[in-house]
């Protein structure tokens, strides 16, 4: 009997579903059951469980799965990863093989004969099959033995010297199919940087996941083809390949599964050879709502309310990597509309918003903040943002954007938002200034957030270690992350704000000018109802966000 009728008798698949998937068959050339899970009528263990009943064969679950190390060297990685059938284990003399495609008869029959063992296939979906090759096998891994068998023993890229050698093997498919594949694992395990750093004996690759560095799945011959892959990238981002002495910026644009992916590339000369940071922009993943970036009902109320004012200037501050950014983006998508002139200046432009006049600085050409800001005022804008107040020109320029009827949005370099007032002031920025112009100051930190798919509920053991200012409800559980694949093992998946929201009154615009310390100025706002950043992050604890450790690491006491 034909699958479709299968699913039909099952109750799977009604009449109208089949037909449509065999239209869809015949014109992408599917077979019929890729078809089904293409068009989302089933989940691909769906169908293969029907398969599984029909040819006697069990669906394994792989979420799980941990595979020895030497049942992995009975398979060469070629086959495995061309024909994505995994070794899972040995049982009975029998090689246990996980394969998603039921049909392929051929391929276990010339693994009978590769290895010499009866095969016991089992079925798995193709998305767990390959997230354990990537794990075991590494990201690359059947090109790597391509460029292992066209160079030879001892690899073509090592020692070479002429920029000629590294331009032809740069351009070679395998190395631009390993580049591709480095940083396509990047975008889909959500990393922010791709760090690539050579070592004498090695090369180490790492993704940024969630603000951590993370070793990436590579097998270990790729420090055979440093010179190439580090090469290859400077094309990419055009630059001189023969440069290896001093340091070099670069941008490189990629399109992945209709996102548009902007690659900024950084290239340093170091002891054994160039390392390469490339930060990865992804404008999908960083354009938040303001709701979606953690803030509770009342920050969110206040900050709401300071970005619809006409005029005054509101600082966003914390250390780099905190998030400062995102957030004035996601201020100025919730006020850009055709009754406003927003325009930004910043260093450099990494997302670019519909319906705001973006400005890039470029020190080389003399476009400076300054200058950028004084031109600007000539353009008539409603809301500016600025990338960073890192001097006093900057300071200044937006300090008379702000007396001349604009509403200027910035970030600035401070533990917290009390310290933002003394740091425009120790800038040399007269104190009646900034009380008459700073509207509101919020500090930030980024937690990480607790994997939804492994959370479970802390034991009373691991309240021991809970430092003495966290108080939780007896009554109310407190929440980490056991670690699965979905988080690669950490716990943790995302990540979320803390947030510290000053409100300029009237009191602390009369501290400002009275020249008052950050810890006076913390002192006066709490009684106005000023949450420091570790209460907030507190606050998320109790709600199953995020967990102590996380609090603990990104705020002081």
């Amino acid at each position: 009997m034909q699958i479709a009728e299968i699913l039909i008798q099952k109750g799977l698949l009604t009449r109208a579903q089949a037909d449509e998937a065999a239209r869809m068959q015949q014109a992408k050339r599917l077979r019929f059951d890729r078809a089904v899970v293409e068009f989302g009528y089933l989940t691909e263990r769906q169908v293969l469980e029907v398969w599984g009943e029909q040819f006697n064969l069990p669906v394994a679950d792989l979420e799980d799965a941990v595979i020895d190390p030497e049942v992995l060297k009975i398979l060469p990685s070629k086959v495995v990863y061309r024909r994505r059938l995994l070794p899972l284990r040995q049982e009975n003399g029998c090689l246990v093989v996980a394969t998603c495609d039921p049909l392929g008869i051929h391929s276990l029959d010339d693994l009978r004969v590769a290895t010499g063992m009866p095969i016991e296939p089992v079925l798995a979906p193709k998305a767990e099959i390959e997230k354990l090759i990537k794990a075991y096998y590494g990201v690359g891994g059947d090109t790597l033995d391509e460029m292992v068998g066209t160079a030879g023993p001892e690899g073509k890229s090592e020692g070479a010297e002429s920029s000629e050698d590294l331009l032809d093997m740069a351009q070679e498919a395998s190395v631009i199919k390993l580049v591709n594949e480095i940083i396509i694992e990047a975008v889909n395990e959500r990393a922010s940087d791709i760090h690539i750093e050579p070592y004498e004996h090695e090369l180490s690759i790492r993704y940024r996941i969630d603000g951590v560095l993370q070793l990436a799945s590579l097998p270990p011959q790729i420090h055979r083809f440093q010179a190439a892959i580090i090469s290859r990238i400077k094309i990419m981002a055009s630059l001189n390949i023969a440069e290896r002495r001093v340091p070099q910026d670069g941008r490189i644009k990629f399109q992945i599964g209709g996102r548009q992916i902007d690659v900024r590339v950084s290239v340093i000369p170091m002891l054994f050879g160039e390392g390469i940071v490339m930060r990865l922009l992804d404008k999908a993943s960083v354009l938040f709502s303001l709701t979606e970036l953690g803030m509770d009902d009342d920050t969110f109320a206040i900050f709401q309310q300071l970005i619809e004012r006409p005029h005054g200037i509101i600082l966003v501050t914390g250390p780099t990597g905190s998030g400062k950014t995102t957030t004035l983006y996601a201020a100025l998508n919730a006020i850009v509309g055709p009754e406003l002139k927003v325009l930004t200046v910043e260093d450099p432009v990494e997302y670019h918003l519909h319906g705001v006049n973006q400005i890039p600085v470029d020190a080389r050409t003399g476009m400076t903040f300054e200058r950028g800001l004084r031109s600007i005022l000539r353009h008539d804008p409603d809301v500016i943002m600025i990338g960073e107040i890192r001097d006093l020109e900057t300071a200044r320029a937006a300090i008379q954007a702000s007396l001349t009827g604009h509403l200027v949005l910035s970030t600035l370099h401070t533990n917290d938002a009390a310290s933002a007032p003394t740091r425009l002031i120790d800038m040399g920025i007269e104190p009646y200034l900034v009380a008459s112009t700073l509207i509101g100051a919020m500090a930030q930190r980024l937690v990480r957030k607790i994997c939804p798919q492994c959370k479970t509920a802390c034991g009373p053991d691991e309240r021991k270690h809970w430092p003495t200012d966290f108080e939780p409800d007896p009554d109310t559980p407190v929440y980490r992350g056991a670690g699965c694949p979905a988080c690669r093992q950490t716990g943790y998946r995302g990540r979320s704000g803390l947030f510290e929201m000053m409100l300029i009154n009237d009191a602390l615009a009369e501290k400002i000018v009275a020249r008052a310390t950050a810890p006076e100025m913390i002192r006066i706002a709490r009684s106005y109802g000023l949450r420091l950043l570790r209460e907030d992050g507190w606050i998320k604890v109790r709600r199953g966000a995020t967990t102590p450790e996380e609090v603990v690491k990104c705020t002081a006491v």
